[in-house]
């Protein structure tokens, strides 16, 4: 069955909300049983990968998190294109290096499925080489 365009909004919308609030838990709601989730990335990086299951889409988020310094991220939303069940968001990502101070931008593309009104994959699409650099990880 075709997801609406409607109900993918309403779901991408929510994942956004989350996701600003910092809420892993209520994030990780948000998906089906089963994904498709990829981060591509360095090795170095603990929260890059492959994921396949509801139940670890919160601990990529508590992994990634503590990585950067707290109240120094900034998200820009510059569109939210939804087609069917697909949603696409493009964006700039700031985030400061907690151990570092060094603060890095890339711009970020994210896709999004929704069926029956969950996500069923996610995937990112970032400047890896910038946030490997600012890790010191390329």
């Amino acid at each position: 069955m075709a997801t609406d365009t409607q109900t993918s909004r309403t779901v991408a919308e929510k994942f956004v909300e989350r996701l600003g609030r910092q809420n892993p838990d209520g994030i990780q709601e948000l998906f089906a049983e089963e994904i498709d989730w990829h981060v591509p990335g360095s090795d170095a990086l603990p929260w890059t990968g492959r994921r396949t299951r509801r139940e670890e889409v919160a601990p990529y988020f508590t992994t990634m998190w503590p990585y950067f310094a707290q109240g120094r991220s900034k998200v820009v939303l510059e569109r939210f294109i939804v087609d069917g069940a697909d949603v696409v968001l493009l964006a700039v990502f700031t985030h400061t290096v907690a151990a570092s101070g060094k603060e890095f931008t890339t711009p970020v593309a994210m896709h999004l499925a929704v069926e029956g009104g969950r996500i069923v994959r996610m995937h990112l699409y970032e400047d890896t080489l910038t946030v490997a650099e600012a890790f010191n990880a390329g």
